[in-house]
């Protein structure tokens, strides 16, 4: 079988984004090189390995047989190439880490410091919800993850490094708004505004809920902390967010924390891999210094954003 790793390369990318255009543009190639290269995979293999319907494509059953050997040939040698790296003491090296919305919040600033003491090392930063890690790391597509609280049901190795406390947030004028030690059971008469299912703050608001007999009023299914903000500064509802997300809108009072009884919830942050996954160079040092500085470097660049300047 005379097929090349840049073809398996090319149609690996392809079955991921299941997309030529989005592929292309992640290869650093055009649309018809790509088209090429998994068309002539496909003659060399003997199968089709996609069909496109309308105007999607979906793998076939070849194709996903195809997938799978792809990825574990292409992870594989990454492997080879880290251990080589260490054997050589390279220092440089690339970093692919994933991390959760909410997490891009402060995961520039980490990477921002990070990268002042490893300016060799070459970041690659997926965004993305909990539902696209989850299939990552099962899919052991990326270095690194940053999420909150990992499944227990799946092999992880995972390290709280952060706080991350949930809280309830209003416009400044809601008839809530100066009152101590609200009642859980105050917040029945209240609308919510939630994330997509599955989103981590999501499930966390209706287990906290759930685990207290608490039955919320839920108003409008909303796809990102920017849009819960801005529908919660607008009066449809109350919103429940992670702190990090609103250093801005607090210090220029366009929302308030709610002084709800048992609140924050307080969850974690982990930076989290397969277990057993031979870590590169670069991936070691960031889960390393994520575990050391990571709390203390978010609060030293919280603190000096809330410095007034001086003339």
């Amino acid at each position: 079988m005379n097929i090349t790793f840049r073809q398996l390369q090319v149609f690996a990318t392809v079955a991921r984004q299941l997309s030529f255009t989005r592929a292309a543009a992640e290869l650093f190639l055009t649309q018809p090189a790509v088209s090429m290269q998994v068309k002539q995979l496909e003659t060399k293999l003997g199968l089709p390995l996609l069909e496109q319907l309308g105007k999607r494509i979906f793998l076939t059953e070849a194709g996903n047989e195809v997938s799978n050997y792809a990825r574990a040939i292409t992870q594989q040698l990454d492997e080879m190439d880290a251990v080589l790296n260490r054997m050589k003491g390279v220092g440089g090296g690339k970093l692919k880490i994933s991390v959760a919305t909410t997490a891009n919040y402060f995961i520039p600033s980490l990477l921002g410091t990070f990268l002042q003491r490893y300016a060799d090392i070459t970041v690659s930063l997926d965004v993305t919800n909990r539902e696209s890690l989850l299939r990552q790391l099962n899919e052991n597509a990326v270095d690194l993850v940053v999420m909150g609280q990992p499944p227990p049901e799946m092999d992880l190795d995972a390290g709280l490094f952060m706080d991350n406390p949930l809280v309830i947030v209003a416009p400044p004028d809601h008839p809530l708004a100066k009152q101590k030690r609200i009642p859980l059971k105050r917040l029945q008469n209240e609308i919510f505004l939630v994330r997509e299912p599955g989103s981590g703050t999501r499930v966390a608001m209706e287990r906290f809920f759930s685990e207290r007999q608490i039955r919320i009023m839920t108003g409008m299914e909303v796809g990102s902390n920017e849009a819960i903000k801005q529908s919660v500064q607008a009066g449809l509802g109350l919103g429940l967010l992670s702190q990090v997300t609103l250093e801005q809108e607090l210090s220029l009072k366009r929302l308030i924390v709610l002084d709800v009884a048992e609140f924050p919830i307080l969850r974690h942050w982990y930076v989290v891999h397969r277990k057993g996954k031979r870590l590169p160079l670069s991936a070691q040092a960031f889960k390393k210094f994520l575990l050391a500085e990571g709390n203390n470097t978010i609060g030293r660049s919280s603190r000096n954003k809330r410095k007034e300047p001086t003339n």
